[in-house]
């Protein structure tokens, strides 16, 4: 994974990468429009819609964010470093974004069960962005993701709507925009899991943003999968849980490693234990092949709201699926 910055050419509109800008200024136009109806200062722009270029461009308030999906002939040819200077001229022509304001990234194909999470860079980049009336650290430069997955901005806006006095636990919670939702939706009281200090902290920072932190938010570091089953004889139960988990993971700080299609059923298991009566949970990942076991979730009600819960900066591809399960 690379982390570059540089400086760009002017951008001749009339040239062969004329098909680009002008889909970027097409998506810019759209989505800035539809993002101020939103109350959104960061949503997605363009996102690898012209096949040939394998981008997904994000607005940050005044940055830009620019990942690059090469193929590996492209790379191997020198093809991607020409694509990749002119895809950053029209980024800062047509966004009108200046290029030391503009971070790239290489998302470099890797691996089933190697993580993508390391960190990529040191240049920081750490701005505060709005999503739906809160506010947001978001951390451009040294990670391959920015500390916000906004294509879950819909679910968040659904969990805020059915906090109202509800426990609320987050499970694999990352920097926490779910337990900002449901405390600003007025949970009764919140619990936060992570295993990352970092994203903890940056979670407590988040709630702090927001004059949400206090005494009914707890956040706690430990391996997500194996707090829920150390849970089981605990008396607290929740009435609203989010589940979120990685694809593949791996870390020293837990015992063997974690893989969402081979341990879906004991985590929800597990989870259903934890649930109130009618207690709702929302369980979301990424693993596009990902098979719902049908005895994961016996006994509960079960649907699936993946196309209502990709935003609108997000319908061109399916980035992630959503459950919505209510226990008996």
């Amino acid at each position: 994974m690379a982390d570059t910055q540089g400086t760009h050419g002017s951008h001749d509109a009339t040239g062969p990468e004329g098909m680009f800008a002008n889909r970027l200024r097409k998506g810019d136009k759209r989505f800035r429009k539809w993002a101020r109806t939103q109350g959104l200062t960061a949503f997605r722009v363009y996102d690898r819609d012209i096949p040939e270029y394998p981008y997904a461009i994000d607005v940050y308030g005044d940055f830009a964010h620019v990942v690059e999906y090469p193929r590996r002939r492209a790379i191997a040819s020198g093809a991607a470093d020409t694509q990749r200077e002119e895809v950053l001229a029209a980024v800062t022509q047509v966004l009108a974004v200046p290029p030391e304001r503009v971070f790239v990234k290489t998302h470099t194909p890797q691996p089933w069960g190697r993580s993508q999470y390391g960190r990529v860079g040191q240049d920081s980049g750490r701005i505060v962005v709005e999503e739906q009336g809160l506010k947001f650290w978001v951390n451009l430069g040294d990670y391959l993701d920015t500390g916000l997955f906004m294509d879950h901005r819909n679910t968040r806006a659904r969990v805020r709507e059915e906090a109202r006095g509800k426990r609320f636990l987050n499970l694999f919670a990352y920097t926490g925009a779910f337990t900002v939702y449901a405390a600003a939706g007025g949970a009764a009281s919140t619990m936060t899991v992570d295993l990352s200090n970092t994203y903890l902290d940056w979670a407590e920072d988040n709630l702090d943003l927001n004059g949400l932190a206090d005494a009914r938010h707890t956040l706690v570091r430990a391996d997500a999968k194996a707090w829920v089953e150390a849970q089981a004889d605990a008396p607290e139960r929740y009435d609203l849980v989010v589940c979120d988990p990685p694809s593949f993971s791996t870390s020293k700080k837990m015992s063997g490693s974690f893989n969402v299609q081979r341990d879906h059923p004991r985590l929800l298991a597990a989870i259903r234990a934890l649930l109130a009566p009618g207690g709702v949970l929302y369980f979301s990942n990424n693993f596009l092949g990902f098979q719902l076991e049908p005895k994961a979730t016996r006994g509960m009600e079960v649907e699936e709201i993946t196309p209502r819960s990709i935003p609108e900066d997000f319908q061109r591809k399916e980035i992630h699926r959503c459950w919505r399960m209510v226990a008996p």
